[in-house]
This record gives C-alpha cells, structure tokens and sequence, in this order.
C-alpha cells in the first residue's frame, strides 16, 4: 500500500503574483516559503501547515476564472470546483470572517455541514476557497457514511480500496532503472550542483 502523507502542494495560477502575495500571505497569514522566477516564469509557495502548501504560477497573460457559486453544475470542460482549507475550530472561521469581511471581501455566512462548518470566499484570482472547521464527535473518515439515495455503482462497493480493479505490476521500478532528473526547484536546495550531479546517479 502507498502510505500518501497529505497534499504536499496545490498549483494554483494568477496573473497578479503581487495581488496573490497580498491575499494569502498578508491577509490568510500563510508564509510565503519558496519563489522559483526568471524572465517570464514565476512559482511561488505558501505554507499552509507544517506540511501542505499552495502554490502558484504567474501567467501574464491568463485570465482570471469567471465567478461562479461554489459546488454549482457547469457545462463543458472543467476539473476543479473549489479548495477548502481547514482550520482548528468556529473561531477561526469567525476571524477569517471578520477579516475578510473588514478587507471588503465577500464572504459567505457560516454554513453547517453536518460534519464541518464552513465558510466560503474568492481570492484575488476569482478561486473558489471555503475554509472547513472540523465538528467534533463527527469524523467521517474514522467512521465513513454513505448517505446518497442512489450511490453509483461502485460506491457500492465501500470505502475501502478495491486493490484487484487495476493491473498491478509484477514489482516496483527496479533499482537500476530509478533515476530522478533535475527540476527548476533544485535551486532552493543547498549545493544545488551537487545534487544535479546526484540525480543522475542511480538509486
């Protein structure tokens, strides 16, 4: 089994990095922990917690999502609706609202999901954001629920991973063959040159 540790990052776009900044570092508080850039090209990263982080590329010439209501049906292509970002408790939801809300920010009222509560908002690029606190007694990972009237076909088939519905391979990449090739962000390591040359080396 894979052991996934959370969602190490987020890649978002704007074509206003400094508005971006301003938004999530300054107002959400999250640090800004890397900017990757040169002529044409930026990748910044916030730091969500100890260990998720958004990230975002500057693209000059994109265009900023057209606002739509969060969870709301559209046609033709898409792939992503919203983000939701978790916080301790109510009272963080209540400072976010009062802090959005004093920076002339739409934000919506406090809504209850049964198993969270949460409150919904744009960022400067028109991304759909909610911020979740957990409720407590209520956890549907420990205890997963099922409450469509019509669930589909296989989810049917319960939480639990279906390990015999995919090929599996005979054995994992071989040792000879595992190579990790250089990227723009091998920059923000230390000895960066040693560690192209390290890349290169097999596993």
């Amino acid at each position: 089994m894979i052991n996934f540790t959370g969602i190490n990052h987020l890649a978002m776009v704007t074509a206003d990095m400094d508005a971006t900044i301003r938004f999530w570092r300054d107002l959400l508080g999250m640090r800004l922990v890397a900017g990757l850039g040169r002529p044409g090209y930026r990748h910044y990263f916030f730091e969500i917690t100890d260990h998720d982080m958004i990230a975002f590329f500057e693209w000059p010439q994109v265009e900023k999502l057209s606002e739509k209501d969060h969870g709301a049906p559209v046609k033709g292509p898409a792939g992503f609706d919203h983000v939701s970002f978790e916080v301790a408790g109510d009272d963080d939801l209540w400072q976010l609202k009062a802090r959005l809300e004093a920076a002339d920010i739409w934000v919506s009222e406090v809504v209850d999901h049964g198993f969270i509560h949460s409150i919904y908002a744009f960022d400067p690029n028109r991304i759909p954001i909610e911020f979740s606190a957990p409720v407590a007694g209520v956890d549907i990972r420990k205890d997963p629920k099922m409450m469509d009237k019509s669930p589909s076909e296989a989810a049917l088939e319960g939480a639990e991973p279906q390990p015999d519905r995919w090929p599996r391979p005979d054995e994992p990449v071989p040792p000879g063959l595992r190579r990790v090739y250089p990227g723009d962000g091998m920059i923000l390591a230390g000895a960066a040159e040693d560690r192209v040359k390290d890349s290169k080396h097999r596993i």
